[in-house]
């Protein structure tokens, strides 16, 4: 892995490899056929400001060491928050008593040693904020003084925070794998509330990243924060009936993400799926790709390999609208009679592509109809794919927002949803693991008054 080092940050290094390999060897020698050990320390700054003053400052400095043994099929796994010899020894020893309880699983184990990373790419994901306390406190200030400026209808503030953060973690197992990961994260985000007549309305924004060059002023983050705010103002509902839904691509990331988590290998072993035996089966239309890109430099899923050491690989997950394999682990695979696709710990840095269907304005495409740009409550049965959602967001006619609404409900089944997105916007949303423009659905039932 890329980092950038310091001589504190190598002395970590070697202090995490030293205690992972000093467990796994403890572990083997207690009587475990394999063994397991992710040894991490995580440091990080945090400072909220909330009406023009300091509400909270925050500093963290956390460190934990897990290890899980295997004793012929048999799991067992333990913790500790502490690194000293005594502890970790009696990490190890847990593990191996609780192995002793467990009904022995023939998939449970290790990955297989054939499929680990023996020569991680390097992948730039670490870039430290040298960042005092005195001035992310000056960051959060002006964030949040950017927001209730903006506007006289900012009436009060959640607050703005800037927030920096890296990580460290060793990943070894008995296979001989031995590997160390650092990456860092930085965040700066303000929610504000208006005020007109009786109604209140609340928004935020935020700019996320690995390296702070990459981070929005926290002017522009205030600014927009109050006027997303603003804009809701004077929210309607709207009478029921169907018509074109367009998600904004943050809600977007998420209403795509139902369908990677009904093709994980969890939800298929245990057929609490909607897309159970899915793969090959046309669920986008055709023009809809996903490419799952896991090593891109400063990229949020980035990794050279999964949370068992298993090779990470680029792929199209998606093609022709239609998954081309399940996201497994080890253990999901063996439980399917499959292999692993190197996804223990989720997706890596997913880009939606839509071949001849990218659009610059989509509003302008779909005419007429309601545009997400807020979710709430639960509401997706994963098992037979029915989604319905509390929603707010805006009325669009002849491409342009006429009017705010809220206090709806936005419905339908995912498998009709998925096969119903018409295009997808220019304009994407890289702050989470599915890259992704807005989402223009061609009908979907809104319920209002």
């Amino acid at each position: 892995m890329h980092t950038n080092d310091t001589s504190d940050d190598a002395a970590t290094r070697n202090q995490l490899r030293e205690l992972a390999e000093t467990a796994i060897e403890r572990a083997l020698a207690g009587g475990a056929s394999e063994a397991e050990v992710a040894v991490s320390q995580d440091a990080g700054l945090s400072v909220t400001a909330r009406l023009r003053d300091i509400e909270t400052l925050e500093y963290q400095n956390d460190r934990g060491l897990g290890v899980t043994v295997y004793v012929d099929g048999c799991k067992g796994s333990a913790s500790s928050a502490e690194f000293s010899a005594a502890a970790l020894s009696q990490a190890v020893d847990k593990a191996l008593s609780f192995a002793k309880q467990t009904t022995a699983d023939p998939c449970a184990g290790l990955a297989d040693a054939a499929r680990l990373c023996r020569d991680p790419k390097p992948i730039a994901l670490d870039f430290p904020w040298a960042l005092s306390p005195d001035e992310a406190r000056d960051l959060a200030l002006a964030c949040e003084v950017a927001a209730l400026d903006a506007d006289p209808r900012i009436q009060n503030s959640d607050g703005a925070q800037v927030a920096t953060h890296r990580s460290m973690r060793v990943y070894a197992n008995s296979h001989g794998f031995l590997e160390a990961d650092q990456r860092s994260r930085h965040s700066v985000s303000c929610a504000v509330i208006a005020g007109e007549t009786d109604a209140m309305e609340r928004d935020y924004d935020y700019t996320l990243a690995r390296d702070p060059d990459d981070l929005r002023p926290v002017a522009d983050v205030g600014r927009h924060a109050a006027e997303r705010t603003v804009k809701r103002l004077g929210s309607r509902r709207l009478p029921t009936q169907e018509c074109a839904v367009v998600y904004a691509p943050d809600m977007a990331r998420g209403l795509l993400g139902h369908a990677a988590s009904a093709m994980s290998g969890t939800a298929q072993y245990r057929k609490a799926s909607f897309l159970l035996d899915g793969v090959g089966e046309p669920l986008f239309p055709k023009w809809l790709h996903w490419h799952e890109q896991p090593h891109l430099d400063r990229g949020l899923g980035s990794g050279a390999y999964d949370n068992e050491g298993v090779t990470t690989v680029e792929r199209a997950l998606v093609a022709d609208g239609a998954f081309t394999s399940y996201v497994l682990s080890s253990y999901s695979a063996r439980r399917l009679g499959l292999a692993t696709t190197g996804h223990a710990g989720g997706l890596h840095n997913i880009d939606i592509v839509a071949d001849g269907h990218v659009v610059d304005d989509v509003l302008a495409a779909a005419g007429q109809g309601f545009l997400v740009t807020e979710l709430m409550g639960q509401g997706t049965n994963m098992l037979t794919g029915d989604y319905s959602r509390g929603a707010a967001g805006y009325w669009f006619a002849n491409g342009k927002i006429e009017y705010p609404v809220s206090e709806v409900t936005v419905a339908g089944n995912l498998r009709d949803i998925y096969g119903g997105i018409r295009a997808i916007g220019k304009e994407r949303d890289e702050r989470g693991l599915i890259r992704t423009g807005a989402v223009w659905i061609e009908t979907m039932t809104v319920a209002g008054s």
